[in-house]
């Protein structure tokens, strides 16, 4: 069944065909869509796992949706997913299967892939992750002074640095109390120096993030920061005991200096953008726990389980993806905003925005053929209420429609209140992403905004013409869990995509030939003599930074 989806061309699909015929044929209206059909909402909302969804504020009606899903049932979406679950390769281009739900399968469950224990395997490391944790956490691991560990940098880049960086943002109530974690991802040495500039040489802990150990920023930060921890500690004896690997590179990692029985590997059917809930994720867990990393896993495991047995109706990834499918390519949307109500999850666009666009920004099919149509959309986004003092000038009142999700949660960790009558901040927080989502869908319009303007100049400016999708997704509030849930499901919809459109998310080309083109410059840069190895323009720039140095 893989490769017969892998072969055929999704729009050249009876379900294809007939969504590109409806969307010429509607012009759908929210006002008009909510006053014909009182039941509306309740059709469509229902929960996946333990997050309340409400689709209702989007531009389809029952024929749309039905359509929808017939094409995810021509595209073979759940049949995919179930090859991808059971280890079938479904990375063509690197002949890879894609695995990352078996980092959050329970101890009890067998999965075996070309005779390898993969469940056995993921627990092991599981297991020495959390020893280490729990030594780190209790003061038993001490650096090489005798000081307890207080500071933990982990240094990565792309998915070793977005997830645990953005997980341990949003879970900050969890945080262990005297154990600060810092993020180093950017070869600038300003990001490094921003953090050894604040941390204690004796009293903090490494983490190198590089499943190949080559990568050559992450690889360029931490050798910098072991020449620090030396010069500070005077002693190349203090590496291994303020430095471990999240690696699979036992050679480079012991020539680097870390002890190789505080490496944590993980598995080439681990992509990047995907690891955080493997050994890319021990700086998280030793913030939040064991436990709570469990929690973790448990909350994107019963999401996983949603994916996979939900009713395509009510399944809401599939649904996630299927909305997105029809706005990219029928009613000509290239953008997606994700707004969480939820400062915590300040980091969370920027996660999706990888996971997402180097999932889905692909122009060649399965068989390398051109796709022919759109495929991922530009991903953005930034916490609520501060982006309403940005960019929600444009998606109320701009040129393009803008299809939104907004995430919120019902309860904070802490409030602040505002006084005996009023809401508290919270509240406030919700009423604004409420009102944001009502605004978007109805608007204001002309006669509306003339009842109580004086100027009828004003009027046009002050007109709202609403109808801008949105998505509502609720918790009761950030958990582990409910994190590990939020992930997932962006996880699902995103695969669900990729497999409509027929493109490989799970390689990532694209990335490549810019690096291997800067390690070139790179050394041309230091060279003697000017360069005149490539085009006119990029001799120009590199010369000029030549001589600037100089």
């Amino acid at each position: 069944m893989v490769g017969s989806v892998a072969a055929m061309r999704i729009d050249e699909t009876s379900a294809w065909q007939a969504l590109a015929a409806h969307a010429a044929q509607t012009d759908f209206d929210l006002r008009q869509l909510f006053a014909a059909d009182p039941e509306r909402v309740d059709r469509l909302s229902f929960d996946a796992a333990d997050l309340e969804l409400d689709f209702s504020k989007h531009l389809v009606d029952d024929t749309t949706v039905s359509l929808l899903l017939q094409l995810a049932e021509e595209a073979g979406v759940a049949d995919r997913f179930a090859a991808m679950r059971t280890g079938e390769r479904i990375n063509t281009t690197e002949d890879r299967s894609v695995l990352h739900t078996a980092l959050r399968a329970p101890r009890s469950e067998t999965l075996t892939v070309d005779g390898q224990d993969v469940t056995g395997d993921v627990h092991d490391v599981l297991d020495a992750m959390a020893a280490m944790a729990e030594r780190v956490r209790s003061g038993e691991w001490v650096g090489h002074t005798g000081e307890r560990i207080r500071s933990v940098v982990n240094i990565g880049i792309g998915g070793s640095d977005l997830g645990p960086y953005m997980a341990y943002r949003a879970l900050s109530a969890f945080r262990h109390p005297d154990i600060e974690c810092h993020f180093v991802s950017n070869v600038d040495p300003a990001h490094l120096w921003s953090v050894l500039d604040v941390v204690d040489p004796e009293s903090t802990l490494f983490l190198v993030a590089s499943k190949t150990f080559t990568t050559i920023e992450t690889i360029s930060n931490a050798t910098a920061a072991r020449t620090w921890l030396v010069d500070a500690l005077g002693d190349e004896a203090a590496v291994a005991r303020h430095f471990a690997a999240l690696s699979t590179n036992a050679d480079a990692v012991a020539a680097f200096g870390i002890d190789t029985a505080n490496m944590f590997g993980f598995w080439d059917w681990v992509g990047g953008r995907y690891s955080m809930d493997s050994a890319i994720g021990l700086s998280l867990m030793i913030a939040i726990g064991p436990d709570g990393f469990t929690d973790l896993l448990a909350g994107f495991r019963a999401m996983d389980e949603h994916m996979a047995t939900a009713p395509a109706a009510q399944n809401g990834p599939l649904m996630a993806a299927l909305l997105g499918v029809w706005y990219r390519n029928f009613r000509g949307h290239d953008t997606h905003a994700v707004l969480p109500y939820s400062q915590a999850l300040d980091r969370f666009p920027a996660y999706l925005q990888q996971l997402d666009m180097e999932s889905n920004g692909k122009r060649v099919r399965l068989d390398g053929s051109t796709v022919g149509y759109e495929t991922g959309p530009i991903v953005w986004g930034e916490p609520g209420t501060n982006g309403q003092h940005a960019f929600y000038q444009l998606i109320h009142q701009g040129t393009s429609v803008v299809p939104v999700d907004f995430i919120g949660l019902l309860h904070p960790e802490r409030d602040l209140d505002r006084g005996a009558g009023q809401p508290s901040q919270h509240d406030l927080l919700m009423a604004n992403l409420f009102a944001q989502a009502e605004a978007l869908a109805f608007g204001k319009t002309a006669e509306e905004v003339a009842e109580t303007e004086a100027d009828p100049a004003r009027v046009p400016h002050r007109t709202f013409p609403g109808n801008r999708p949105s998505t509502m997704l609720l918790a009761e509030r950030l958990t582990p869990s409910v994190l590990g849930q939020l992930i997932a499901f962006y996880e699902h919809k995103v695969f669900a995509q990729g497999v409509i459109w027929g493109i490989n998310s799970f390689d990532q080309w694209g990335v490549e030939l810019g690096k291997v083109l800067a390690t070139a410059i790179g050394t041309e840069i230091v060279a003697d003599d000017d360069t005149t190895a490539h085009d006119s323009s990029t001799n120009r720039l590199i010369n000029r930074y030549r001589s600037a140095r100089r």
